[in-house]
């Protein structure tokens, strides 16, 4: 069993910022790709940043150069930084991770969804 917690959202002002936190916890052997996801009323859940195991690293174009996902393996953290925020990036936030955990046969691969926490910029 893995657990995704996420932290860091909140209310600001267009053009300030804001760090997002993803914890996973659980019988973790890996943590392979970790995606941020966005869903805003009415509209469908959008991925907005990716990074692999490796460190490769993938953007949405509308966050493209304000937005910067990184992760602490150490501690199997992930964070999203947003810069330059804008009254469009308001929306849920959710971390999402390709997770392979202990089990009774050695390993098993999970994706697994945080709670999601709101992000809120006002104009």
């Amino acid at each position: 069993q893995v657990h995704l917690a996420e932290s860091g959202g909140g209310l600001v002002q267009a053009g300030g910022s804001l760090r997002l936190s993803c914890r996973a916890s659980g019988s973790i052997f890996s943590i392979k790709s970790v995606g941020w996801y966005r869903q805003a009323p009415g509209k469908q859940r959008e991925l907005v940043a990716m990074i692999t195991s490796g460190g490769a690293t993938q953007y949405a174009d509308s966050v493209q150069g304000r937005y910067t996902i990184s992760r602490n393996n150490a501690n199997n953290t992930m964070y999203l930084r947003m810069n330059s925020l804008k009254p469009e990036d308001t929306a849920v936030y959710y971390c999402n991770a390709v997770v392979r955990i202990y089990s009774n046969r050695g390993t098993d691969e999970n994706n697994v969804w945080g709670q999601g926490t709101q992000v809120t910029v006002s104009s």
